[in-house]
């Protein structure tokens, strides 16, 4: 109801080519309802009864309708067959109206095309570095600028014969989370307990505690090269 009486659309009035161009003509946009109304081989019994129908819809009313339906099918789907049996609680009129507002902000406002949000994975196997985590943790606060495979070699030397060096892809993504968390806690503050922290591109942040030097020019300027002074805005 909502497509063919509120909804217009553009049609192809004509198709033309001239070698590989083509050029195309559309009507003007138009609804179903309006198409119907406006071509002369409708009857008159017909226009009266789609008029009838046309007063008593409301587009709001209908819209509503449409993403209510959407969000029951949407929770019908991601629950699970021993789950919640309590039936979803739909927004009223006024609350639907409300949000037309600000719902651009938000993207895709249709239930059924937002994407679902993944499992995160877990852990397939056991950790290797279990034993260890805590003294490794201890060594990267003390001295944060280290490398994973500095860890690992010093981690050999004071336990010899336990950890070989397969296990630096494990500690050097051990010790990217941990310089996440660093340079999160030392840009916004430390998070309350229990609270996971949004990730931040590590291609972003320099290694914790590591020497700063100064970044070179993004482009050096050559004093005898007009061109150069001018593309580089000096």
């Amino acid at each position: 109801m909502f497509v063919n009486f509120f909804q217009p659309s553009f049609k192809l009035a004509e198709k033309s080519r001239d070698g590989a161009k083509v050029t195309k003509r559309y009507h003007a946009p138009a609804t179903p309802h309006q198409r119907l109304i406006t071509d002369p081989r409708t009857t008159v019994a017909t226009r009266k009864h789609v008029a009838a129908v046309y007063a008593t819809l409301d587009p709001v009313q209908l819209l509503n309708a449409i993403r209510s339906g959407q969000q029951r099918l949407v929770e019908m789907a991601d629950r699970p067959v021993c789950g919640e049996t309590s039936a979803p609680t739909a927004p009223t009129l006024e609350e639907f109206l409300s949000g037309l507002r600000t719902a651009w902000r938000d993207g895709e406002v249709r239930p059924t095309s937002r994407p679902k949000e993944r499992a995160k994975r877990g852990r397939r196997r056991p950790d290797p570095l279990v034993a260890a985590t805590a003294q490794l943790h201890d060594w990267f606060e003390a001295e944060p600028w280290r490398t994973a495979r500095e860890l690992l070699e010093r981690l050999q030397v004071e336990q010899p014969g336990i950890h070989p060096v397969g296990w630096l892809q494990t500690l050097q993504r051990r010790l990217k989370g941990w310089r996440r968390d660093k340079a999160h806690e030392l840009v916004f503050g430390a998070a309350p307990e229990g609270v996971e922290l949004p990730p931040i591109p590590l291609d972003s942040v320099i290694a914790v505690g590591a020497p700063i030097a100064e970044r070179p020019p993004h482009r050096s300027v050559r004093a005898d090269c007009p061109h150069t002074a001018l593309t580089s805005g000096v």
